[in-house]
């Protein structure tokens, strides 16, 4: 069993303070069920296909459901990435994840209204928006239907960008608005000019080299397949899988 487990005990134990309290019957072992729920996250499985190591595959996906809808797990990511963060430089970026047929089909009452789902050049997916530190890794996030610009995921991340020196975009957040904004917050913004600016607002080339890093870490988070594929109908279980994956990648 032990080279079942994804998490060491200390690392359980960094967790457990954000855990929901136990009521009544004691829970089913912590540190066991979350290394099942990895495991199906990590390699893109079916919960009935979760070795049985694990336990009841509905225990894994219950406990997955129930703590994913609390918003436990994104309040993991953001709670350990607010004690060791480096925000001197900061990154924003998006990524898509193309839609599963399990998780797209759009048609009929049932629809596809608030699963964040869009369709794009590259068929359904959404669309995930990441503000990163110094080190690419991520800080915060938004989910999105896959044809959304860069701009919304922006405004949706602006209230909760930390102080800062800078902050790298690509093209896609060249906004005036979106500049200003940075600018009144004391963040001087690293972002390209669009092509069709009829003058180029310079910025620090050495410093955007930089920017490789988030989109590193938008490939590890892609290494899990519940991830670089969307299988979740529901868009905050699909938002908990990418933050679980990067607490374990990047925060534990």
């Amino acid at each position: 069993m032990s080279d079942l487990f994804w998490l060491s005990e200390a690392q359980v134990e960094r967790l457990r303070p954000y855990f929901p309290k136990s009521r009544g019957k004691p829970r089913v072992d912590d540190r066991r069920v979350l290394s099942g729920i990895i495991f199906i996250q990590r390699n893109g499985l079916m919960w009935k296909h979760a070795p049985a190591a694990y336990g009841p595959p509905k225990t894994l996906y219950n406990r997955w459901k129930r703590w994913s809808r609390m918003g436990v797990f994104a309040t993991i990511m953001t709670e350990l990435a607010a004690q060791t963060q480096d925000t001197e430089i900061l990154m924003i970026d998006a990524t898509h994840a193309k839609a599963h047929r399990t998780a797209s089909s759009l048609g009929g009452s049932k629809g596809g209204r608030g699963r964040l789902i869009g369709r794009t050049k590259g068929g359904l997916n959404s669309k995930l928006h990441v503000l990163a530190d110094a080190k690419g890794r991520p800080i915060r996030m938004f989910l999105s239907a896959g044809q959304t610009s860069d701009y919304i995921g922006a405004r949706a991340l602006l209230s909760s960008i930390p102080p800062a020196a800078a902050l790298l975009g690509d093209r896609g957040y060249d906004a005036d608005w979106f500049r200003d904004a940075l600018i009144d917050m004391g963040i001087s913004p690293c972002i390209p000019s669009r092509r069709g600016r009829k003058e180029a607002i310079p910025h620090d080339a050495d410093l955007y080299r930089q920017r490789h890093k988030i989109e590193n870490m938008f490939a590890r988070l892609k290494d899990w397949r519940r991830i670089s594929t969307r299988y979740d109908r529901c868009p905050i279980l699909f938002l908990s899988a990418c933050a679980l994956a990067a607490t374990v990648i990047y925060w534990l």
